[in-house]
């Protein structure tokens, strides 16, 4: 029995993304044990993956030290890895593919470089969906694919019953109303009016309710809704899964629980602007719609309170 080797560092929606893909490349290999190569906030995510036979973690510290990556070269070296699946396809991997198979082709290592399309080039790849990279990226090094264009993120659950207990949740509708810091220009401004439309017109069917990340708990105050945390500290990957997964309806953002929500098959909205497209990211799905606008700020409560009634049903 031979080992393969996939690499996804993250962030959050890109793991939820990926989550056929990794589905896929166990299915193809069967015979094989499969190890993952992640980052530490994901680190526990991923060993809950049933398709996963480990994980191992890269602390990503910077390539001059010398130590480290020395360190890390050798464990990863010691697995006699027959076939690596770089799902991350970024400069780092590009170069730890130089360092440990610095002549291997897409029979070897696979990734959106060693399989660009014949005669094109990776700026016209990137024009393509993430999830169609994903899965020429497969196809092309020799696997079957059934699951990388539709992921199910549903292996990231766990058991919040407590949390739904204490908080006192049934029919209720999450809101993502945040974003990083440093990409404000994905944040809608008008959450609070369209949780008093939705309040005005549904009265007490549904309880609306926001569940912030670690930076983002003081800035829920100021949204109108249920602040959902364990133990006053924000819910982990796995919990939120889970809360979403058993919503009735999400509102969000373009962030990585916008992502999370369309792969866990649940019904939804995602709020676009200009900075990049729903088609790019491939978060449309059957239940779950973006709404695409040039200026986030020109997107009336109105409009997505109607888009919301259209597709609540």
């Amino acid at each position: 029995m031979s080992n393969i080797l996939i690499i996804k560092h993250g962030s959050l929606g890109d793991i939820a993304q990926a989550s056929g893909a990794i589905q896929d490349i166990y299915d193809n290999h069967k015979n094989h044990k499969i190890y993952l190569l992640t980052t530490k906030p994901y680190l526990d995510l991923f060993k809950k993956n049933p398709n996963l036979t480990d994980v191992i973690l890269d602390k990503r510290l910077p390539r001059y030290n010398l130590v480290y990556l020395y360190f890390l070269m050798r464990t990863l070296k010691k697995l006699n890895f027959i076939k690596i699946y770089d799902l991350q396809n970024s400069s780092r991997t590009s170069f730890y593919k130089r360092i440990l198979f610095p002549k291997a082709d897409k029979n070897i290592w696979s990734s959106s470089e060693t399989t660009i399309p014949i005669g094109g080039t990776k700026a016209d790849f990137d024009k393509y969906s993430v999830l169609q990279r994903f899965e020429h990226q497969l196809k092309v090094s020799g696997l079957k694919t059934e699951f990388t264009i539709k992921p199910d993120f549903s292996w990231s659950c766990s058991d919040i019953s407590n949390i739904k207990s204490k908080f006192n949740l049934h029919d209720y509708i999450l809101l993502f109303p945040f974003c990083s810091s440093h990409l404000k220009i994905k944040q809608w401004p008008y959450f609070n009016e369209l949780i008093k439309r939705i309040n005005d017109v549904y009265k007490n069917k549904y309880k609306i309710i926001i569940a912030p990340g670690p930076n983002e708990i003081n800035d829920s105050e100021k949204i109108n809704a249920d602040c959902i945390l364990d133990n006053g500290k924000p819910l982990n990957i796995s919990q939120l899964s889970s809360l979403i997964k058993d919503s009735s309806f999400v509102i969000a953002n373009d962030t990585g629980p916008a992502h999370m929500s369309a792969h866990l098959n649940v019904k939804g909205l995602t709020l676009f602007g200009s900075h990049t497209t729903a088609y790019k990211v491939s978060i449309e799905r059957d239940k779950f719609k973006p709404i695409q606008v040039h200026d986030l700020k020109k997107l009336s409560a109105d409009k997505v309170f109607e888009k919301f009634q259209d597709n609540i049903i």
